[in-house]
């Protein structure tokens, strides 16, 4: 069952919150840049993100699943985000050039449809980032924060799912090393820049980007071996001749 968006909204509101969001959009944007004259589409509650992405795009709308419930975004201005369901997107083919998934495979009951349904919206160049809570990572047991609900991911796991759905990963990272601890919100860029060198593996998401795999394989020929057969002379029948001296009978 997914969240409600008013937790997830409430969440990125407070220290620990602010916190998280910052440690994955740096990571976006060590991949993204700014995304300056892209299109973006933000899926799941990638709002905190795309926030960050949406001056330099030429266009960065977000969609969100009915069972979580939607709120306007951006604040004050034309509203960019839709309500559909995961394997129906309101998008055309090939439409987005980048694509990042926040909140959205955890708790998703179709993550295959879901990521297949992205891979049909994405530009044949585009690249896709797919944040999730961290199996082994400190954030996953605790269901006071998003990343402590619905499936965390493997590397391993991620990778798989991805490639299922037609998309090959090319990079991963991780984030998010302070414990989800709000008092020690303030202290999180040291734990970012300690736990990164001292306990890689202890981190509360991982980061996954892929892009799509456009390249149709080629059927596979079969090489037959062809034996071949002498050719047999026809022969020709005809009268056949008569011994010297001898006429035919009746001559």
């Amino acid at each position: 069952m997914r969240q409600d968006i008013s937790d997830l909204a409430a969440f990125y509101a407070s220290p620990l919150g602010q916190a998280a969001r910052d440690m994955t959009l740096r990571k976006v944007r060590e991949n993204w840049g700014d995304c300056g004259g892209l299109e973006v589409l933000g899926a799941g509650y990638a709002m905190p993100v795309l926030e960050a992405l949406s001056d330099r795009a030429i266009r960065a709308v977000a969609v969100m699943p009915p069972e979580q419930g939607a709120e306007a975004w951006p604040i004050g201005r034309l509203n960019r985000v839709t309500l559909a369901a995961e394997d129906a997107l309101p998008f055309p083919n090939a439409r987005f050039d980048r694509i990042v998934l926040v909140h959205a495979l955890e708790e998703s009951p179709e993550p295959e449809a879901l990521l297949r349904e992205m891979t049909r919206v994405l530009a044949p160049a585009g690249r896709l980032i797919a944040v999730a809570a961290a199996r082994n990572g400190p954030w996953a047991p605790f269901e006071s924060t998003p990343f402590g609900h619905g499936r965390p991911f493997s590397r391993r796991q991620l990778a798989g799912r991805l490639r299922e759905a037609g998309l090959e990963p090319t990079g991963w990272t991780r984030a998010l090393y302070v414990p989800p601890l709000p008092w020690l919100s303030a202290w999180a860029e040291g734990f970012e820049r300690v736990g990164s060198r001292l306990w890689p593996p202890l981190s509360g998401l991982i980061l996954m980007e892929a892009v799509k795999q456009t390249l149709a394989l080629q059927p596979r020929t079969e090489r037959v071996s062809v034996r071949r057969r002498p050719v047999r002379r026809a022969t020709v029948v005809g009268p056949r001749p008569q011994p010297a001296g001898r006429r035919p009978a009746g001559a």
